[in-house]
């Protein structure tokens, strides 16, 4: 392998061996379990709130025109939309506080995002809004979903700190029957579902959790109280703790530098490596918004999406890792007259270099060779969903941070703190940056409550065996309920998924305004129609699991089984899915107006 004098031969049976090696360390049984902190009598104070405090109110009992289920993105753009479609009582219901969805939930410092915040942060050329640097951190970010909500007016009638309990279909009334934990019955015309693809934290099972003495909380629930500061100030209250940080992904890559600023010391517990590319954030320039002209940021995703999805553009125009190296190993060179294998074998050459790439960066960074071999990510490119910082490396020269190597994981943890390989590492506090439940999590469980039909069908029942669904947005015996497309759900998957958020959003104001207008009242998806979409989901599916079996074990090859993936869980199109054709599937529909593959009716009773 390479080290800082540069790239060694490429010796293809020597790479996969080593990659297989370090595969082998992490399967092992039980990697895959976690809490289900709903009803975990330990742990579920961990989703608590510790950012709003929670107001008392009397229940609420009426009629809305629409309830939409999530304030994050996907919820703030189907809300603009459907505001701009002419709906005028909407309601929002989110188990947080306010709006912002992932934004008001992760404020661990550093937080930011990796999508360049130009095409990540929705509407900002409806706004006249330019985000303040390159890659926007959580503050900005949140501050902006706040601002498109006032704007179109989805604070005043939104339940926050209120969790859907259960939604049925009343087929009498024609009206979804909304419940909640607060004893809110609030009924519905249409039902939004904008339950976002990271929205469950994922807490892991480790023997002895719950004996651990000290403080413990998950990162998208920082206890600033304990810590003190704030997500861009010291943690003042850490000059004297010893903090033990698991995980090593997305999430706690980007608070390991004000931990290591702030504790007396930190204890870094790593099971895999992530790929740390460079992030290159910088404030915005003075001049990026000159000449910007109409339609710029819907241009600027779609520069982004092309090049991701290996189509030619004459210039990158964000030109990060994301579309230098994360679209190159996805679409690699292929000249007409290679063979498959020829292929195959460019392929993973090029994956090969691009991970070289990587692991010489760490070498150029981290001072301490023992500390640079652990961080060094074995595994192709795209085993792992790669990460972005240009802190992170550099935080390891520091004295205070201990690196622990644990590819098996953690061992157990006692009222001390955290046991790997018979050692005890005693710690003040515990931060668990082990993210989220990964986005092909099914809907039914993403939603978190049941969702009752047509004769008695629920969502999860519908759905056990894959998704159903007609545009992977609506689903027959739901009547009038729209999901937000996502992975998992028979639509496509974008890197950015803002601008997939986005079009969801225009697809779902548009098919309102149509409903309004032809007065209907009800409408259903046709079991042909739904028959024919997810017949051209399963004939999409490109079976990867001999290629992903040889990865570590991540979210991305379903924690090392990715021989259990659903073929109906899949895309419109190959891969992540054909973006540009989806795209302009839904806006011709709007555009013919039809309601093409849905059952319609009009019912003069209905109110």
């Amino acid at each position: 392998m390479a080290g800082s004098g540069g790239a060694a031969p490429y010796d293809p049976e020597a790479v996969r061996a080593k990659y297989l090696a370090e595969r082998d360390k992490r399967l092992v049984p039980g990697r895959a379990e976690i809490r289900d902190l709903q009803t975990d009598e330990h742990f579920a104070r961990y989703r608590d709130d510790p950012f709003t405090p929670v107001t008392e109110r009397s229940p609420v009992v009426n009629e809305v025109d629409v309830v939409i289920v999530g304030g994050g993105i996907a919820g703030v753009c189907a809300g603009a939309q459907l505001r701009k479609a002419g709906i005028e009582r909407i309601r929002i219901i989110d188990q947080a506080g306010g709006i912002g969805g992932t934004w008001y939930w992760n404020r661990y410092p550093g937080v930011m995002c990796d999508i360049e915040s130009y095409i990540y942060m929705p509407m900002l050329e409806e706004l006249d809004y330019i985000p303040s640097r390159r890659y926007a951190f959580g503050e900005e970010i949140r501050g902006h979903l706040e601002a498109i909500a006032d704007r179109f007016d989805l604070v005043a009638d939104a339940l926050f700190h209120t969790g859907v309990t259960g939604a049925e279909w009343d087929e009498e009334a024609a009206r979804w029957r909304i419940r909640t934990d607060h004893g809110d019955e609030v009924s519905c015309r249409w039902y939004v579902l904008a339950v976002g693809i990271l929205n469950l934290m994922k807490l892991p099972t480790i023997p002895g959790m719950e004996d651990f003495a000290g403080r413990s909380f998950h990162t998208a629930r920082w206890d600033y109280g304990y810590t003190g500061g704030g997500p861009d100030e010291p943690l003042s209250g850490l000059a004297d703790k010893v903090v033990g940080l698991i995980g090593s992904g997305a999430s706690a890559i980007q608070c390991v530098p004000p931990l290591v600023e702030s504790a007396k010391h930190l204890y870094m517990f790593q099971r895999t490596p992530s790929a740390i590319g460079e992030r290159g954030n910088r404030p915005t320039g003075p001049d990026f918004a000159d000449g910007l002209g109409p339609q710029w940021q819907r241009d600027r995703m779609d520069n982004f999406q092309a090049v991701m999805l290996g189509r030619p553009v004459e210039v990158d125009e964000v030109g990060d890792g994301w579309t230098q190296h994360y679209a190159a190993v996805h679409h690699p060179p292929r000249d007409k007259d290679m063979t498959i294998a020829e292929f195959l074998a460019t392929a993973e050459e090029l994956d090969y270099r691009i991970m070289e790439t990587h692991r010489r960066r760490i070498d150029e960074l981290v001072g301490d060779p023992a500390k640079a071999e652990i961080l060094k990510p074995y595994y192709r490119y795209l085993c792992k969903r790669p990460c972005f910082h240009d802190e992170y490396l550099p935080a390891f020269n520091s004295p205070v941070v201990t690196l622990i190597d644990c590819p098996a994981g953690i061992e157990r943890i006692t009222e001390k703190g955290p046991v790997v390989d018979g050692k005890q590492y005693e710690v003040d506090c515990i931060i668990y940056g082990t993210g989220f439940e990964a986005e092909l999590t099914p809907l039914f469980r993403r939603v978190g409550h049941q969702i009752v039909g047509r004769g008695g069908v629920t969502l999860a029942g519908k759905w056990a065996e894959g998704a159903a669904s007609l545009f992977g947005m609506m689903s027959r015996g739901f009547p009038n309920m729209f999901v937000m497309p996502a992975p998992g759900q028979q639509a496509v998957v974008t890197v950015n998924y803002t601008q997939l958020a986005v079009l969801g959003a225009e697809f779902i104001g548009g098919a309102v305004r149509l409903l309004k207008e032809r007065g209907i009242e009800v409408f259903d998806v046709a079991a042909e129609a739904e028959d024919e979409w997810t017949q051209k989901i399963v004939d999409s599916f490109v079976d990867g699991s001999s290629v992903m079996s040889a990865c570590t074990p991540s979210r991305i090859n379903n924690e090392g089984h990715p021989e259990l993936m659903n073929p109906r869980n899949g895309n419109y199109g190959r891969g992540m899915g054909d973006w540009f054709g989806y795209r302009d599937l839904l806006e011709q529909w709007l555009v013919d107006g039809r309601f093409e593959g849905l059952e319609l009716e009009v019912r003069s009773t209905a109110s």
